[in-house]
């Protein structure tokens, strides 16, 4: 399996990677060990997680997915053989969010606990918190690396701007470095990452793991209609994508499918491969089978005109 250097950090990582929101929201505690053993028995070794996974579920109350994958790192004794990353941020309760120094020290705590690890592989600022000032966040991260807690740092719904401020600072005052950036990425969306934030992350070999790579499953072609969406977990996320423009995506990736022998699903995935700029978009499965499906798609090598026509398809208005 290919690994990718992540941005300037000491993190290799195969080009697909796991996205965690699903442990314990639309995958159960034995579905989502079946998942990870399978992403990991094929060569796979990122996982990506958040504090807040997934306290949108009624009855959740947020650190639902960490507790799962601490579970399976226990249950598996496989801790070196893998990357995790998790995030802080959003609110996890009252007084209980942002980027300060001391709920930091806090949240990185929770986090080890629920994930029965000494140590976090990437640990993300999940968005900007613009009441904290920079250097007081990358100063609590050069004091979680220092105790060995964090390795490496990382971005997530950051502006061109405010990313660009920050790796400004760290180089001015010797502090950590955001080595990724985690932004919302798809063909479907891509007005907000090309252009300014795109260039800078290529400019200042940043790392991009995208979220939302298939756009909520739209991108995988099971979603044609609004009869689709119905009952689906879902469904109201992919229901702004049914349009003219969604629909010439999935017909240039239903033609590319099917000159490549592959599934859309593979093909939007290969197409975020192959760009410069990404290190590994990160997508989720809910059964093994529809991440068997996935995993093949570092294998699909698309040609230049197959991206032409994608990118054709696929840009924004």
């Amino acid at each position: 399996m290919e690994k990718r250097r992540l941005g300037q950090s000491s993190l290799q990582i195969a080009p697909l990677a796991f996205g965690g929101n699903v442990f314990g929201w639309t995958a159960d505690e034995a579905t989502s060990f079946a998942l990870l053993d399978a992403f990991v028995a094929a060569g796979f070794n990122f996982i990506d997680s958040a504090d807040v996974y997934s306290r949108w579920h009624p009855g959740n109350k947020g650190g639902e997915s960490e507790v799962i994958l601490g579970k399976w790192l226990k249950a598996r004794g496989n801790r070196d053989k893998v990357i995790i990353a998790t995030k802080l941020g959003i609110e996890m309760g009252p007084g209980m969010k942002g980027l300060s120094r001391n709920y930091m020290m806090q949240a990185v705590e929770a986090s080890l606990r629920r994930l029965q690890t000494d140590y976090i592989d990437l640990y993300q600022s999940h968005r900007d918190d613009p009441d904290t000032p920079l250097e007081e966040t990358l100063s609590g991260y050069a004091e979680l690396i220092k105790q060995g807690k964090v390795r490496e740092i990382g971005a997530s719904n950051f502006s061109a701007g405010r990313l660009a401020e920050a790796l400004r600072i760290s180089t001015a005052q010797g502090l950590p470095r955001y080595q990724s950036l985690q932004p919302q990425y798809s063909l479907v969306e891509r007005k907000d990452y090309e252009g300014d934030v795109e260039n800078l992350c290529l400019k200042e070999k940043v790392g991009v793991i995208p979220f939302y790579s298939l756009a909520s499953g739209f991108l995988t072609g099971k979603y044609r209609s609004a009869a689709d969406t119905k009952g689906r977990a879902r469904g109201s996320r992919v229901e702004k994508y049914l349009n003219d423009a969604g629909f010439r995506v999935l017909t240039a990736l239903d033609d590319v499918a099917r000159r490549y022998d592959a599934k859309p699903a593979q093909v939007a995935l290969a197409w975020m491969i192959a760009r410069p700029s990404i290190t590994a978009p990160i997508a989720s499965a809910t059964n093994v089978d529809q991440l068997q499906e996935i995993m093949r798609a570092p294998e699909i090598k698309l040609d230049s005109d197959a991206i032409a026509q994608i990118d054709k398809a696929s840009a924004p208005a």
